[in-house]
């Protein structure tokens, strides 16, 4: 949905078709991405358009990238710790073995 507002404004009609959902499940995940303060929706006639507010696209963008940065991290030290665990069974089977 986001990836289709990137384009441009759309109808909420519009952003049900490509979904395999209910329209009620269409709106709810709109109204959490308006809640959210990433998507806009106004009332154009008896149409109710979406925008994407990029400015909170960045801001989400950011918030992410630091803790991206965080588990990127973790997991290089996970992987330390396992191959070294690993290497140390190696060496605990070649002595018992």
């Amino acid at each position: 949905m986001i990836e289709r507002l990137s384009h441009g404004p759309a109808s909420v009609h519009g952003l049900t078709e490509p979904f395999a959902l209910s329209q009620q499940m269409i709106s709810k995940h709109i109204a959490y991405l308006v809640r959210a303060r990433i998507v806009i929706k106004t009332k154009r006639g008896r149409e109710s358009v979406c925008t994407l507010r990029p400015e909170a696209i960045k801001t989400v963008s950011d918030w992410a990238f630091n803790y991206r940065r965080f588990w990127e991290e973790s997991f290089d030290k996970l992987d330390a710790v396992i191959n070294q665990m690993k290497k140390e069974e190696l060496q605990d089977d070649e002595k018992h073995g």
